[in-house]
């Protein structure tokens, strides 16, 4: 078995780092550069910043953000927000990100990824998708996860990875913020039919819920966020169970 990623992920509106459940009922949860330093001092593999109030205006105030996190961040992190364009991609870069997530804009125009993988590597293009289950299907959900779309979960993230993304970060929202555990099945579904890494992300509780996401649902990575931020589970506890429990990880 490869080493499984931790990835703490946060949310950041207004420059702050803040929190909510199926995607509503914000709260505040700190300095993004402060915890992302602190994360990384205590063994995080990576880290996910997502800019959810990210507009055009707001463009140049990321960057100047992405500039502070890499001068006090010694691990690889992504940035997401916002991104349509390789425009909208070279300042992050310039600035230290290590990889860029798309989004809705990708749905919108799939040839984006194409168009980042071409311009700055597959490596470096994380396709994000939030999915919810209507019925029998898991449901591709745009703008922060308020728009159902046509898309379903498995044969975009299968275009996205032959268009070039070399990550999927899957994010269930009927589990995201519940403490509920990872949506297994999908996620499990998902490893066998693609070849790119698979991000599991929304509904960590429990350090079992990291074990069942890596050894039944095959995920490369785990995400969290309500968790770490308010200190009920400790990354090195949680890297010392997975250890014991047969899953490698980088301690």
């Amino acid at each position: 078995m490869l080493t499984k990623r931790i990835i703490p992920c946060l949310d950041i509106k207004d420059g702050r780092t803040v929190k909510g459940i199926n995607f509503i009922n914000i709260r505040d949860a700190g300095d993004p550069v402060e915890l992302g330093a602190a994360y990384a001092e205590q063994g995080a593999d990576e880290l996910v910043f997502l800019d959810i109030s990210a507009t055009n205006e707001k463009r140049k105030t990321l960057a100047h953000l992405v500039k502070e996190i890499a001068a006090h961040v010694n691990i690889p992190f992504t940035v997401g927000g916002g991104i349509s364009s390789i425009a909208d991609v070279e300042p992050l870069l310039e600035a230290g990100a290590d990889k860029v997530s798309i989004n809705s804009a990708a749905v919108k125009n799939p040839i984006l990824i194409d168009q980042l993988a071409k311009a700055f590597g597959s490596q470096f293009v994380v396709l994000a998708i939030d999915a919810r289950k209507l019925g029998n299907q898991w449901t591709v959900h745009t703008h922060g996860g308020s728009q159902p779309t046509e898309k379903k979960l498995f044969s975009w993230s299968k275009e996205g990875q032959d268009r070039g993304a070399g990550e999927i970060l899957f994010t269930s929202m009927d589990h995201d913020g519940t403490k509920s555990g990872f949506a297994i099945d999908p996620l499990t579904k998902l490893n066998e039919l693609l070849k790119i890494p698979v991000i599991a992300s929304g509904g960590a509780g429990r350090k079992e819920d990291f074990l069942e996401a890596f050894v039944v649902g095959k995920a490369d990575a785990a995400l969290a966020a309500t968790l770490f931020h308010f200190g009920e589970i400790k990354i090195p506890d949680l890297k010392n169970y997975l250890k014991n429990n047969g899953v490698p990880s980088r301690i």
